[in-house]
């Protein structure tokens, strides 16, 4: 291993792992006909890559964050009180519904305030320059939070709290975000609708989740608009799109708002064989879209990236596509390979199609509302 000239933060803590889900089929409530299962966002992906991190030998190298727990007043400059109220009261009780397909068990208000107070600690070591770049190995995710509710897994905003409390603790004027979860990110997207101040970029499967969203047309309002980017791309697309769609849209839209701070809500169900999704993303392509990225950071902001985490549902592979991020992120090399790249490089359509390009140029205008 070389010794990276970046210093890669990771804030991660066992707690995460504990916030109880419950007995799902997948996504869905089971009940007959359906036999229980568990839930999908269960706690073994992130485990998952926690571990492999450990066993290739990369936590040595990182810088190691601690999480702290939220305050309710952070929370609320996003969330109403009585989303916060009633978080609060399903996990002190036996727990319950925290929104639209968003169980919480016992205990999970606090581990999601330590969840986005994870994502903070990440920030304040990138703003304050103790790492230059982090990874918060988060739980619950929080990017389809939206202010009144939780929706699809996520409780609270985690990453759109992260860019309110730069704005209003460090005196950041503009930060742009690029989530490549596979589901739109329709909560951060929320977060800053009206507020030119967020570049919101979500590049994701075409109407998978939330039903009836993410379409090129949801451009900002208001003084916001212009400044929210939707690339809702087909089923099937491969590393060839994602690249595509990297350079022809996002690297541009990030060069002409040139922000101070690039934050990624990353989820890792774009990635093959995702059972929540249906594209063809692999561990060398999440390396080529994070070094896109380190690149863009390292041209507008001294290289500030944060990453959050938010999906991701196969436990085999997750951990192999966090560990191309965190090796690009660091600039150091496990050496430890990805056994299923072989199998995921050779599925057919991973080059760039036609009808691809096709999504792309339709939210190639959105660039020119970008002031």
């Amino acid at each position: 291993m070389n010794l990276s000239k970046r210093r890669t933060g990771l804030v991660c803590h066992e707690l995460y792992m504990w916030h109880d889900t419950g007995n799902f089929a997948g996504p869905m409530p089971f009940g007959n006909p359906v036999q229980p299962d568990v839930h999908a966002e269960n706690p073994e992906t992130k485990r998952r890559f926690r571990n492999l991190l450990e066993v290739a030998g990369m936590n040595e190298h990182l810088h190691h964050i601690k999480p702290r727990m939220a305050t309710e007043a952070e929370v609320l400059k996003f969330h109403t009180v009585e989303h916060l109220e009633n978080v609060k009261q399903i996990s002190a009780d036996t727990g319950g519904d925290a929104g639209f397909f968003t169980p919480a068990g016992r205990g999970s208000y606090e581990i999601a305030m330590l969840s986005v107070g994870g994502v903070l600690a990440a920030l304040e070591a990138i703003l304050k320059g103790e790492v230059d770049n982090a990874y918060a190995l988060v739980r619950p995710p929080g990017h389809h939070a939206i202010a009144g509710e939780g929706m699809g897994f996520c409780i609270f905003g985690n990453a759109a709290l992260a860019g309110m409390h730069a704005f209003d603790n460090f005196g950041l004027q503009r930060i742009a975000y690029v989530d490549w979860d596979v589901h739109h990110g329709n909560g951060t997207q929320s977060a800053f609708y009206d507020d030119p101040r967020a570049l919101t970029i979500s590049i994701h499967q075409d109407n998978c989740f939330p039903p009836d969203s993410g379409y090129t047309h949801e451009n900002g309002e208001g003084l916001g608009q212009g400044y929210n980017l939707n690339i809702p791309m087909p089923p099937g697309s491969g590393v060839g799109a994602y690249e595509a769609a990297f350079d022809q849209v996002i690297l541009p839209a990030l060069d002409a708002f040139k922000p101070e701070l690039i934050i990624v809500p990353s989820g890792f169900d774009a990635g093959a064989y995702d059972p929540l999704g249906r594209m063809q993303m692999h561990s060398d392509g999440y390396r080529s879209l994070t070094q896109k990225l380190l690149s863009a950071a390292d041209r507008h902001c001294g290289g500030k990236l944060l990453m959050t985490h938010e999906g991701g549902y196969n436990s085999w592979t997750v951990p192999f596509f966090g560990l191309a991020v965190m090796e690009t992120l660091s600039g150091i090399s496990s050496g430890t390979e990805d056994p299923f790249l072989p199998m995921h490089a050779g599925l057919g359509g991973q080059e760039l199609q036609p009808h691809q390009q096709a999504a792309i140029d339709a939210a190639k205008p959105l660039l020119a509302n970008i002031r």
